[in-house]
């Protein structure tokens, strides 16, 4: 991160010893120093309006759509340009990303490697993703009329997620008890929406009516 100019580094749930070892390690003390520390994934991407998740299609198929690496910067830069706020999501050095943890992300982002040999281990990942998000983006920039709408964050998508299984409990559309699967589906389906933060609220504002009206009581005829 230090070689390439990033400097806002967030951890979540890290194995205790690794991770003091490496706030203790020569090098970028100041980056690690400031490094903030969360339990969740969930908590710790709360405030970012798009999160990419980094992976390979090798062994699982992503709901997520498919984001090549030299592709990223620019998408990157219309978001911030749009009042977002963004985070690149590397998983451990044994496994990666899991299936749950990639429902808070709106893309997966593959880097191009040999067919043969698509695995990367961490440290080589995160620093040709960096490299390649610190080049210069040639890409035109928008024009100026073109609406900015402030996007919906993580953690108000996660917000309305909640509220959407409560309606959908008092409507008995689904179990008493969501699974974790059912959760999952829906994480992901609003990160696919791209919601602006204006429609995320009335959206919530609508399951917020509809739940009122299913817990009325019924009036006796």
């Amino acid at each position: 991160m230090a070689n390439f100019g990033f400097a806002h580094l967030t951890v979540a749930a890290p194995f205790v010893p690794h991770w003091r070892e490496a706030k203790s390690a020569v090098g970028a003390p100041e980056l690690l120093a400031n490094a903030k520390e969360f339990a969740t994934l969930s908590e710790a991407v709360s405030g970012c309006t798009f999160v990419a998740g980094t992976g390979t299609r090798t062994y699982r198929k992503p709901d997520q759509p498919i984001v090549s690496l030299p592709n990223l910067a620019s998408i990157l830069q219309r978001e911030l340009a749009r009042g977002g706020r963004v985070a690149l999501v590397f998983g451990p050095e044994k496994h990666g990303l899991t299936r749950q943890d990639l429902s808070w992300c709106h893309a997966l982002v593959e880097i191009p490697t040999d067919a043969r040999q698509p695995s990367m281990n961490l440290g080589q990942a995160a620093a040709v993703c960096l490299y390649e998000l610190a080049r210069p983006v040639t890409a035109p920039s928008p024009p100026a009329t073109e609406p900015t709408d402030t996007p919906s964050s993580s953690d108000s998508l996660d917000r309305l997620a909640k509220l959407i299984e409560e309606t959908m409990a008092a409507a008995d559309y689904s179990p008493a008890s969501m699974t974790e699967p059912n959760r999952h589906d829906i994480r992901v389906l609003l990160r696919r929406l791209t919601l602006s933060a204006k429609d995320a609220r009335r959206v919530m504002g609508l399951f917020r009516r509809i739940l009122w009206r299913l817990k009325m009581p019924v009036k006796a005829e």
